[in-house]
């Protein structure tokens, strides 16, 4: 078997570190505002009764939540390939399944879904097209995708005021709340070295999907995207 290589090494180690405080670190940067965010990734998975859903870098598994909160019929399975995560999100009474997973490597046969989500997973993988294809892989045809993540801004007028949040208030707050300032210095620096919406949306086709649409949000610092396989 080959080494795993140095940049998943390190991004598993930093959310394992960050796990205890992930769900609330999540609530400040985003002010409030990533509870709608779930809402509105779900809602563009377009579930139907019955439908299976792989939630895709799980984490604490609050999008697999949000997905049997909107669609309880749901067939929902949550991996993730840090089990610190998992074990920090997990409760008693979860009716969906817990499982390790590489994003690179689906433990999933063809044809396995309706619908893949994801949130703040594509930044973090180290091969952004191979995470693609493998979601493409498993998912059944005419299935969606829908991502959740940070996107590289766009330069505007607010610009300055978006660099102080990203490089001062972010490591800041992860300093005084998760005792992880260097983890969340990473995260600002993944986020500016990451796709524009545009980008990940030419990949996404790339790939094959089709009806590929993307939204920004949180001053062009988030972005939405959804297609169909």
């Amino acid at each position: 078997m080959s080494q795993p290589d140095p940049k998943t090494v390190y991004v598993e180690e930093l959310f394992r570190r960050i796990a205890p405080k992930y769900d609330l670190m999540n609530s400040l940067m985003s002010l409030g505002q990533d509870v709608d965010w779930r809402t509105q990734t779900v809602r563009r998975a377009a579930l139907h009764p019955n439908a299976s859903l792989l939630d895709l870098g799980t984490g604490t598994g609050r999008l697999a939540r949000e997905a049997l909160a909107q669609q309880p019929r749901a067939r929902v399975t949550a991996a993730d390939l840090t089990l610190p995560m998992m074990q920090a999100g997990r409760q008693q009474g979860d009716r969906f399944q817990w499982m390790g997973a590489n994003a690179l490597h689906l433990p999933f046969a063809e044809n396995s879904f309706h619908a893949i989500v994801s949130g703040f997973l594509m930044r973090n993988v180290t091969d952004h097209m191979q995470a693609l294809r493998e979601q493409y892989r498993v998912l059944k045809p005419r299935g969606r995708i829908v991502i959740l993540d940070t996107t590289r801004p766009r330069r505007h007028l607010l610009s300055p005021l978006i660099w102080l949040y990203l490089h001062v208030i972010i490591p800041v707050l992860g300093r005084m709340i998760a005792r992880q300032g260097e983890a969340y210095t990473y995260l600002v620096r993944s986020t500016e070295a990451y796709y524009t919406a545009e980008q990940l949306a030419a990949r996404m086709a790339a790939v094959g999907f089709k009806r590929i649409g993307f939204e920004r949000f949180m001053f062009d610092t988030m972005a939405l995207h959804w297609a169909e396989k």
